[in-house]
């Protein structure tokens, strides 16, 4: 079955379909101005009326038609006898004969100046025409195969990032609503790449750090036996709590990255109460200030809580005893909670590595309890809170986790 011609035309490249309809609207344009002008334009002379110096009428006549005008008029009069010029015998332009008072039949002649080049046949209107279309056709074909130029560039791009390229990028060029979509096209695309490669990290890490309590507790099942020493015992039940948290803060961490997931009802959330709680079951001291007053925010109170437990366990972990969590109330609502300890601190230079999943410092062991997800979850957790966090130095020696959030 045969397309048609619709069908043929959205076939055709989008700069040929943008061109065509560029000229085409120029020769209708064209043509319609045309037509105008031929309708607005005063009829041909057909009556000369002669005077004298004082006004008086001393003679009247009609014009001689060379052929059928298009335009109704009246029949001329009868040719006079004697008249031995045809029309047009004295070239182009407008003929009377006038009929004098006197009875004399005088003929008039209104010659035009000879057709230049471009007036004469085949020239003229429709010859016009047709120069004005090329015209167009020839100056709007550049600048619409520029702008479709980029249009198919961002297409390319968009076909590669497609096939599961997703490095490709797009040349952003000019500063026009296609550049503005090249800029928004490569930013999403690098958006996407960074959640798939967090992906892929989480799930390589995952698998490794999965394989290490499962491996200690085949061990410990082989040398078990009939009468498991209670040593074996705790290192079994220590492994299943160890993987249990792992899958819990995987589960979760792949939840928070996850934007369009529930992850909770946002609420009012009461601060001072979640943070008296996780102080008492870490045993850190919480500080309040001189003139402690009620705190709130809004978000998911498991979440926040998450937050304060990782931090407090974090410092448990690293800096032993002297662990405090304060809460500090900032100008514009911002709330500040500060956990710190007596730790052997963090390295500028990793301040900020400490926070990717799987993440250790230098010199961390297995034994020292934790995966690296900890920190990984109290970004992910503060950021979808609209909140920060950062670590800096404490004075005196340590390290302290500063989350800053928006109060209501």
């Amino acid at each position: 079955m045969s397309k048609s011609a619709s069908d043929r035309l959205l076939s055709l490249p989008l700069y040929v379909r943008i061109w065509l309809a560029v000229v085409l609207v120029v020769a209708l344009l064209t043509l319609i101005a045309g037509w105008v002008m031929r309708m607005t334009a005063e009829p041909p002379l057909r009556e000369v009326v002669v005077r004298n110096l004082q006004g008086e009428v001393i003679g009247k006549g009609q014009a001689r038609f060379r052929a059928p005008d298009s335009l109704p008029i009246e029949a001329p009069d009868p040719q006079p006898p004697g008249l031995m010029h045809p029309p047009g015998h004295f070239g182009s332009g407008p003929e009377f004969l006038v009929t004098m008072d006197d009875g004399a039949v005088m003929h008039i002649h209104l010659p035009r100046p000879p057709h230049s080049f471009w007036s004469r046949p085949p020239f003229g209107f429709f010859w016009t025409l047709g120069l004005v279309g090329l015209a167009v056709a020839l100056a709007v074909y550049p600048i619409v195969r520029q702008l479709t130029r980029h249009l198919e560039e961002l297409q390319k791009g968009v076909e590669q990032w497609g096939t599961g390229n997703l490095s490709a990028r797009v040349a952003v060029i000019g500063d026009d609503e296609v550049a503005f979509l090249a800029q928004r096209f490569n930013h999403a695309a690098e958006q996407v790449e960074l959640l798939v490669q967090s992906h892929k990290a989480l799930l390589a890490n995952a698998s490794h750090e999965l394989r290490s309590p499962l491996t200690r507790i085949r061990m410990g099942l082989e040398l078990m036996g009939n009468l498991p020493s209670e040593t074996l015992k705790q290192e079994i039940s220590r492994s299943v709590v160890e993987l249990d948290q792992l899958i819990d803060e995987i589960l979760l961490a792949s939840r928070l990255d996850t934007q369009e997931v529930d992850v909770g009802t946002v609420e009012s959330v009461d601060i001072i109460g979640l943070a008296s709680e996780e102080c008492a079951h870490a045993n850190a001291e919480l500080e309040l200030g001189d003139k402690p007053q009620p705190i709130f925010v809004f978000g998911v109170a498991k979440l926040l809580r998450r937050m304060m437990r990782n931090l407090l366990e974090n410092a448990r972990r690293y800096g032993r005893d002297d662990i405090s969590l304060a809460l500090i109330q900032l100008p514009n609502q911002v709330l500040e909670i500060r956990v710190c300890d007596r730790g052997p601190g963090v390295p500028l230079a990793l301040r900020e590595r400490i926070f990717e999943p799987f993440y250790r410092l230098p010199g961390a062991s297995e034994k020292d309890g934790g995966v690296g997800l900890g920190l990984a979850l109290v970004r992910s957790i503060v950021q979808r809170h609209n909140g920060t966090v950062h670590c800096e130095d404490r004075p005196g020696g340590g390290a302290c986790f500063v989350v800053r959030l928006a109060q209501h």
